[in-house]
């Protein structure tokens, strides 16, 4: 069942990077940890740059990934010593589909299926359970894409974003909820690539804010008995995200990005749940809004990439901040900020068909806070993710 207040409060929380984001969607982009927007020749280039596929070779291209990513349990301990707690381990397997097409003209198409995002974070002990028993977030997107050639040495091109969103929302205490939710949102991203000679390449892409506006049923319970069950709805954003990168190819084949990322997470000012009936002496608990204030974040990554006769050799790196404030950190989003390091190799087995794995690593800092829900600090936030692809020419 698809949980309504999952969704906003997994805007919170965080799986790989910060927020509630996944960057790394395909084999390439685990392994150059998303470093692939100005130089990005694979089927993936539909969602990382799709201005990019004016520039590959005219053939059609077609790649499927399966990502499995295994996230550490979160530990808690409180400050005064009397609480150290454990979130649950939790595992996934995660399909993505990118296709670009051939030429048509001074244009081409491609289509991503990919999950941008998501999370899960389950407890079993109070204190975190009596505000997140259960946080799990599912977030699909259908990403059509279009490129048009401006010149030789300039592409643009333009997407439409079909998200597709459900989530579960526990908690047991004193009082407690139990929702669920779903949504279907639109939105768009575009994307520049300039080639000034064979050597650099700059890649520009946005993909604008989602409302994703959840709607859903919910039950609450008092200490007694069920005090609501009935509709609910919520609306969050899924925020802007902005990419400048760079690239430079050696005589070697041995290619650097870096890329700037900047994500709009100030649009999430508070979390307001809106419910078809009156929920009574749980208003204070569950109607009231909750102020979130996410500030906007920077994210920085390198990639290397060095091409040999059959083998393409990848490695990548991420610093990422947090965009959750001191102020409204909790069991539900223990967010903070992240080194992640990547790897990954690509083998051409013959003309038509590639195969590859990458792997990546991401390192959470601890982070001690003191607020109205929590006292105390949150570490072994890690994440594994491992890619394994495999694509096809034609």
């Amino acid at each position: 069942m698809k949980k309504l207040l999952l969704l906003p409060l997994a805007l919170s929380c965080s799986v790989f990077a910060g927020g509630y984001k996944i960057p790394e969607t395909s084999l390439n982009g685990v392994a150059l940890s998303a470093a692939t927007v100005a130089h990005s020749y694979g089927a993936d280039s539909a969602y990382y740059n799709p201005a990019n596929m004016i520039f590959m070779k005219d053939e059609q291209n077609i790649e499927a990934d399966l990502i499995y990513i295994g996230l550490d349990p979160v530990r808690y301990e409180s400050n005064d010593g009397t609480t150290d707690i454990n979130a649950k381990n939790e595992h996934f397997i995660i399909p993505s589909l990118n296709y670009v097409s051939s030429k048509m003209g001074n244009a081409r198409v491609g289509l991503s299926v990919v999950v941008p995002g998501g999370l899960s974070k389950r407890w079993t002990d109070s204190p975190a359970k009596d505000k997140a028993e259960e946080f799990t977030l599912e977030v699909v997107e259908v990403n059509p894409t279009a490129a048009f050639e401006i010149n030789d040495k300039l592409a643009v091109a333009v997407g439409f974003r079909i998200i597709s969103t459900s989530g579960i929302v526990k908690s047991s205490a004193a009082v407690s909820r139990d929702m669920t939710g779903d949504s279907i949102d639109f939105g768009y991203n575009l994307a520049l690539a300039y080639k000034p000679n064979s050597e650099w390449e700059i890649g520009l892409t946005y993909r604008s804010n989602v409302n994703l506006t959840v709607e859903g049923d919910a039950k609450l319970y008092g200490p007694t008995s069920l005090v609501y069950d009935g509709g609910a709805s919520v609306t969050v954003p899924l925020p802007a995200t902005l990419n400048a990168a760079i690239a430079y190819t050696s005589a070697s084949d041995t290619t650097i990005e870096f890329v700037y990322e900047r994500v709009n997470w100030s649009a999430y000012k508070n979390l307001d749940f809106n419910y078809a009936g009156n929920v009574g002496p749980l208003a204070p608990y569950f109607d009231d809004a909750i102020t979130k204030d996410w500030k906007d974040t920077n994210a920085y990554r390198l990639g290397i990439t060095q091409k040999m006769d059959a083998y393409t050799f990848m490695a990548g790196a991420v610093m990422d901040e947090s965009p959750v404030p001191d102020a409204t950190l909790s069991y539900e989003l223990p967010d903070s900020d992240s080194l992640s390091l990547s790897a990954g190799v690509r083998y051409q087995y013959d003309e038509n068909i590639n195969v590859g794995m990458s792997a990546l690593y991401s390192m959470r800092e601890s982070r001690k806070v003191t607020n109205d829900d929590v006292d105390g600090e949150f570490s072994n936030a890690n994440v594994l993710i491992i890619s394994a692809g495999l694509g096809y020419t034609f």
